[in-house]
């Protein structure tokens, strides 16, 4: 028997739980009418997205695809249009594409059980327990980083949270505390209370009603427990060519697959060691482009941050040399309507300061 938990105490860290959450759940709009839809979109956008961000996204996103049928009609530039700003846009096509399986497979109804929804795109573990307890009422726990550091504190395990037995101490005690029949306020509670209370980085153990329960809290290593791994931020330098024509620029789209798949940019690429701005368009310019280009004055130098990533960006404005490629991932647009084609944040930045030298 693991520490600091049993049967009896499981039990009673369940219905904890449901009692504080009747009385604590946050108003989400994902949560009134959950359908199996909404809440699939839902658990896609909350992968690695922060909820205060998710949810004028999702009401936008539900407003112009209400269902799967609606969705699976989408073009791919819509799909990632309606995401922009939330970052990991694979997750996007990844719905597009589950949804237009959905309708050729499943009649445009989200399957209920865990192996056909294993089979869709962007569907793991995770989001197939959560489709199935929130809108099926499967008796099941959606094992996400909160319910693990929940009960790693719970259980005072050691490790990071990715470890093969913490996990499976995790999903049994977690599976052993759900009430019968109420799987869905049982995950929600969890979530709220690893959002709310049982925080990352800073617990309120002050405020926690489960400190009885909690084998961490009883040997002050609530604020070791799970173990932290230091990430460090990879710095890119990157150079874009900024081509204008009258009122017109020039925009290319990323290929599907990869980092920004399907979004479009304006062309450039990484400095490599040694170069300037300057010295790394001219090169990417005949290496994917097979012009010569000569950058004139820079646009705009600007960091921006992503998960992994920091990368400063210099946009310098280029003539537009002749020979440049036009076709459907090479084309000059005016730049009224760049709002309409999906962007990275950081060309987004371009584009406002595009628009300040035509006011």
């Amino acid at each position: 028997m693991l520490p600091g938990m049993d049967e009896r105490a499981a039990r009673d860290t369940g219905r904890r739980l449901l009692k504080w959450y009747a009385a604590n759940a946050r108003d989400l709009p994902w949560r009134v009418a959950p359908t199996p839809y909404r809440v699939w979109v839902s658990e896609v956008m909350l992968q690695q997205t922060v909820v205060g961000t998710v949810v004028p996204h999702f009401e936008h996103w539900i407003a112009r695809f209400p269902d799967a049928r609606s969705l699976a009609r989408a073009s791919e530039r819509a799909v990632l249009s309606l995401w922009e700003g939330m970052g990991y846009y694979r997750r996007a096509l990844n719905l597009l594409r589950a949804a237009r399986r959905i309708v050729e497979q499943h009649g445009a109804r989200i399957p209920s059980s865990r192996g056909e929804l294993l089979k869709l795109p962007g569907i793991g573990p995770y989001i197939a327990g959560a489709i199935r307890s929130l809108a099926f009422g499967a008796d099941e726990v959606a094992l996400d980083a909160n319910v693990v550091r929940v009960f790693m504190r719970l259980l005072a395990l050691a490790g990071t949270g990715t470890e093969a037995p913490a996990r499976r101490a995790v999903r049994d005690w977690a599976a052993e505390a759900l009430p019968r029949g109420r799987s869905a306020e049982y995950n929600q509670a969890l979530m709220d209370f690893g959002s709310l209370i049982c925080r990352p980085r800073a617990p309120r153990c002050g405020e926690c009603f489960l400190t009885s329960h909690c084998e961490a809290f009883k040997r002050g290593l609530q604020y070791e427990i799970p173990r932290r791994v230091p990430k460090s931020l990879r710095k890119i330098r990157v150079a874009a060519a900024v081509f204008r024509s009258r009122d017109r620029v020039y925009i290319q789209k990323r290929p599907r697959e990869g980092m920004f798949g399907g979004m479009w940019e304006f062309p450039g690429g990484k400095l490599q060691q040694g170069e300037t701005p300057v010295e790394a368009l001219r090169r990417e310019c005949r290496e994917e482009l097979g012009v010569d280009v000569r950058p004139g004055r820079q646009l705009v130098e600007l960091t921006h941050y992503y998960t992994v990533f920091e990368v400063r960006l210099h946009a310098l404005i280029c003539r537009a040399p002749r020979g440049l490629p036009e076709n459907r991932s090479h084309c000059w647009i005016a730049l009224a309507e760049l709002d309409e084609y999906p962007m990275p944040s950081a060309n987004r930045r371009i584009v406002s300061e595009l628009r300040k030298l035509s006011t």
